[in-house]
C-alpha cells in the first residue's frame, strides 16, 4: 500500500473539526485513507455507503442512528447522494462538538460543498485527496516513467502489467465516466456526448477552452456543453487552469486551458497501449504538459495559486504561481532534454515583473540556461522548488 501524504493533514484535522470532508475522484481511495486513520486514532469507525439502499435505509432517522453510535467515528461515504444529511449533522455536532466525529467523502464537489456550506459552515474541513503523486509513487519505488504512463489512481498504477492497468481504466472510463455520472450529478447527462466528448477533450488535452468548437461538433449548445464540462470538473476528473491577467494592459487570451486530470485516463483514450509507445506518440508533448501541470497543482503550497499566460502578441507561459495579485513563479514545460525556448516566455517574464523563469523537462540534471533561465527535471522542481515558495 502507497503511504499518501494526506494522511497527517487528515489526522491533524480529525484532532481539531467535528466533521472533515474528504473529496477527490472515485476509486482514489479515499475510504481506505479513512480506514487507515481511524486504525491509527483508536477510534472505532462506523462505515455508512449511501449508495447502498440498505444503508439509506438504516439512514432513515439519521439522528437516532447517530445518537446511537455517540462514541464512534461515523464514515459517511458518497455523502453527495443524500443532501438531507447536511441538515441531520448540524445539531449532532453542536449539542457535543467531538473532534473527529465525521467523516464525509465525496466525488462530487459542488453538491457536496453546496450542502456543507449551507448547513456546516465553521464545523467543518476539507481535503481533497488526488489521485497518488510523483513523491508518493517514488517513495513506493515506481518510476516517473510508470508513474505519468499510468496515471494516479491506485489500481491503475499498481496493477500487474501494462494490460490490466488498460483494462481497469478501459472499465472505468466506460462505467463511470460514461454511464454513473448521471447518477452522481442527479441530471441526465447523454452516454454518447459524454463519450464523444472525452475523446475530444483527450485529442485537445491542454487546450484553450472554445465551447462553440466543442458544441458544434457535438451538435449541442454552448451552454449544454459547458454545463458538461463543468460536471466533469465537479468529478475531479477534468481541470481548468484559468489564464492571469491581473495588472497587465496586454490583450490576453481569457479562456481556460482545459486538462485531463489523470495522465493514466488520458492514455487509454488517446490509445496509448504501451509505456514504450508513449515518447513517439503524437500527444506526448500535451500529455507531458497536463502530467506536470497536475503534479504542480497537487502539490503547490497552498497559499499559492496556479495559472497560465498568454497574449495575442505571442508572449505565453505554461505555469504562473502566485501569491495573492503578484505572480512569483513563471515555468514553460518542455519534453526535451535540451529544450529551445521561444522569445514569448521571455516576454513574459517582462511583463509579469519576474527577474527570472524556471523550463520543466523529464530528466536531466539542473543547469543554467542564460542569466533569466533555469533548466531542471520535475523531481527537482516538486522537491526543491515548490516548497520553498
Amino acid at each position: 500500500m502507497i503511504k499518501r501524504n494526506a494522511l497527517s493533514e487528515l489526522q491533524d484535522l480529525m484532532l481539531e473539526f467535528p466533521a472533515i470532508a474528504l473529496l477527490g475522484p472515485r476509486q482514489v481511495g479515499k475510504t481506505t485513507l479513512a480506514r487507515q486513520l481511524i486504525g491509527k486514532l483508536k477510534k472505532e469507525p462506523i462505515y455508512f455507503d449511501l449508495e447502498a439502499d440498505a444503508d439509506l435505509q438504516r439512514l432513515k432517522d439519521p439522528a437516532f442512528l447517530f445518537e446511537q453510535y455517540a462514541g464512534n467515528c461515523i464514515i459517511l461515504d458518497e455523502v453527495q447522494r443524500m443532501p438531507s444529511l447536511f441538515r441531520q449533522l448540524r445539531p449532532v455536532i453542536d449539542k457535543k462538538r467531538t473532534p473527529g466525529k465525521f467523516i464525509l467523502t465525496g466525488s462530487a464537489s459542488p453538491d457536496l460543498v453546496k450542502g456543507v456550506s449551507e448547513s456546516l459552515a465553521g464545523r467543518i474541513a476539507f481535503l481533497e485527496l488526488t489521485p497518488i503523486t510523483l513523491p508518493e509513487a517514488r517513495r513506493a519505488r515506481i518510476s516517473q516513467v510508470k508513474h505519468w504512463y499510468r496515471g494516479g489512481f491506485p489500481d491503475a498504477l499498481l496493477a500487474a502489467n501494462d494490460a490490466a492497468y488498460i483494462r481497469w481504466a478501459s472499465n472505468f472510463i466506460r462505467s463511470y465516466i460514461e454511464r454513473d455520472l448521471s447518477i452522481l450529478f442527479g441530471v441526465n447527462l447523454s452516454e454518447k456526448i459524454i463519450r464523444n466528448f472525452w475523446y475530444m477533450l483527450a485529442a485537445n488535452n491542454g487546450g484553450i477552452w472554445n465551447a462553440e468548437t466543442y458544441a458544434r461538433s457535438l451538435g449541442v449548445s454552448s451552454p449544454t456543453i459547458k454545463r458538461y464540462l463543468d460536471f466533469l470538473e465537479g468529478a475531479f476528473l477534468i481541470r481548468q487552469l484559468p489564464t492571469w491577467f491581473v495588472n497587465t494592459q496586454k490583450r490576453l487570451v481569457k479562456a481556460p486551458k482545459v486538462y485531463i486530470r489523470d495522465s493514466g485516463i488520458l492514455h487509454v483514450l488517446n490509445g496509448v497501449l504501451y509505456a514504450n509507445q508513449l515518447p513517439l506518440n503524437i500527444t506526448v508533448g500535451a500529455s507531458w504538459e497536463g502530467y506536470v501541470v497536475e503534479q504542480v497543482a497537487s502539490l503547490k503550497p497552498p497559499h499559492l495559486e496556479i495559472y497560465y499566460y498568454r497574449t495575442h502578441h505571442g508572449a505565453e507561459c505554461d505555469i504562473i504561481l502566485t501569491k495573492g495579485t503578484k505572480p512569483i513563479l513563471a515555468a514553460e514545460i518542455k519534453f526535451s532534454n535540451n529544450p529551445v525556448m521561444s522569445k514569448g516566455f521571455y516576454t513574459s517574464l517582462e511583463d509579469l515583473d519576474l527577474k527570472h523563469g524556471y523550463v520543466i523537462v523529464p530528466k536531466g540534471n539542473t543547469y543554467q540556461v542564460d542569466k533569466k533561465l533555469t533548466c531542471l527535471n520535475l523531481v527537482n522542481f516538486l522537491t526543491e522548488i515548490l516548497p520553498s515558495l
